[in-house]
């Protein structure tokens, strides 16, 4: 895995665009739909709207970044989130398991190391949606062990 993409530095240049921009991030219904917003571009200048880029713009405005943070999973099993809903994000399929995933974001409004989770966002293949759901199960595991 190339370490050329810096998560971190784009949640800061998240943090110093403009109120409009911002906002049109925030409000866009899909992930496809960045590609037609200014606010992406000007977010990401020079690149592509790749479904990659995409899947992180999409969830960028609802994490902060810390870089102590805890994984997402364990965030999420520490909300008391239900199983069921991070199992929508499991098994759902591209544009939902995204909508299901940011609509948990917005929820819980996690802070997460973005330079660990932007890859798992940036390629979000079967085994990064595992990851999160052992996080959950994890601190799960750990509490009825206690």
């Amino acid at each position: 895995m190339s370490t050329s993409i810096d998560f971190a530095a784009l949640r800061f240049r998240y943090e110093q665009l403009a109120n409009g921009p911002r906002a049109e991030l925030r409000r866009v219904r899909s992930p496809e739909g960045l590609a037609s917003i200014p606010g992406f571009y000007r977010l990401l200048p020079g690149q592509r709207a790749s479904e990659k880029w995409l899947r992180v713009a999409f969830c960028l405005p609802w994490l902060k970044h810390a870089h102590e943070a805890l994984p997402l999973g364990a965030q999420l099993a520490k909300h008391r989130i239900h199983e069921q809903r991070l199992f929508q994000v499991i098994r759902s399929t591209s544009p939902n398991d995204l909508l299901q995933l940011r609509r948990l974001l917005q929820q819980v409004e996690p802070t997460v190391n973005w330079q660990r989770f932007g890859w798992q966002l940036y390629f979000w293949r079967p085994e990064d949606k595992r990851r999160l759901l052992e996080e959950f199960y994890l601190v799960h595991s750990g509490e009825s062990a206690a």
